[in-house]
């Protein structure tokens, strides 16, 4: 058995670059998984972009999520309750203020600008697909 060499730095920025194009390109199944999960998320919790990602079976794909969020119609998804890691709200301006007011309408308190994930954090169970 012949053992791969490790990439080089330049393989591991092209593979960081193409999963970042393949992030920003509209794909429905992955889109549907990703609303799926975000779907699952109960008022008063949150998540994060990296674990809707990973539970919808799209680990490393954070992006894909921020993004199906942008260009979703707003309250079409509880956009509000997906974060970034640790809990810090990742929008800016207005829409950060926002998000900070749904939240807290919904319970949600926060330090600074973190959501406590120990307290309100939604462990996302990996979707499985009905066959």
């Amino acid at each position: 058995m012949t053992k791969r060499p490790a990439p080089t730095q330049f393989e591991f920025e092209q593979g960081k670059r193409k999963l970042l194009r393949d992030a920003l390109r509209p794909n429905d199944q992955r889109d549907i998984a990703f609303r799926h999960m975000i779907l699952s998320i109960p008022p008063g919790k949150v998540s994060t972009y990296g674990a809707v990602a990973a539970a919808a079976g799209y680990p490393r794909y954070h992006r894909a999520v921020a993004r199906l969020l942008r260009v979703d119609p707003a309250d079409r998804l509880p956009w509000h309750r997906v974060l970034g890691a640790g809990g810090e709200i990742k929008l800016r301006d207005d829409a950060a203020l926002e998000q900070q007011a749904r939240l807290k309408l919904e319970g949600v308190t926060f330090s600074g600008k973190r959501v406590d994930m120990d307290r309100f954090e939604h462990r996302l169970k990996p979707w499985e697909i009905d066959r």
